[in-house]
């Protein structure tokens, strides 16, 4: 499983043309979803993204985490993270995992993050999707496990 986390000032994502989750400050997670990702995967990163501390404190030091700050999470299916681009200029997604596999971990993904007291808000695992991002800072950050 891997996560491209990226501190953002707000961030939204489109499909056809409707918003279907939008946030302010907090996270703007891409999860990707390989054959071999567990729940124990999930729960590791879980962990690891509602703990990590990149938000700025009152001395302006990365040392505050998004449940720290009331922060919130819109977290977006993306199983391009598992491009391989190794041979040829067309990229292989064959380590990306099946859909019903992937689906089903990255909602057990999303649910693991609101029992952190954290509101998550969701794309449409499998749509085509329109993300737009403020960035803040830029901080983007990427955790595999």
């Amino acid at each position: 499983m891997r996560l491209v986390i990226q501190r953002v000032k707000n961030a939204s994502v489109k499909v056809d043309n409707k918003i279907v989750g939008e946030i302010g400050e907090g996270f703007l997670v891409l999860l990707g979803v390989t054959h071999t990702d567990t729940t124990e995967n999930a729960d590791y990163l879980v962990k690891k993204l509602c703990n990590l501390r990149v938000f700025k404190d009152e001395n302006e030091k990365m040392n505050l985490s998004i449940k720290d700050i009331n922060g919130k999470l819109l977290i977006v299916s993306q199983f391009t993270l598992y491009a391989n681009c190794e041979k040829g200029n067309r990229p292989a997604f064959v380590d990306a995992a099946k859909p019903e596999i992937a689906n089903e971990l990255y909602e057990y993904f999303c649910e693991e993050c609101t029992k952190n007291n954290i509101e998550v808000q969701k794309g449409i695992f499998g749509a085509h999707m329109e993300v737009s991002l403020l960035n803040d800072g830029p901080v983007t950050i990427v955790i595999e496990k």
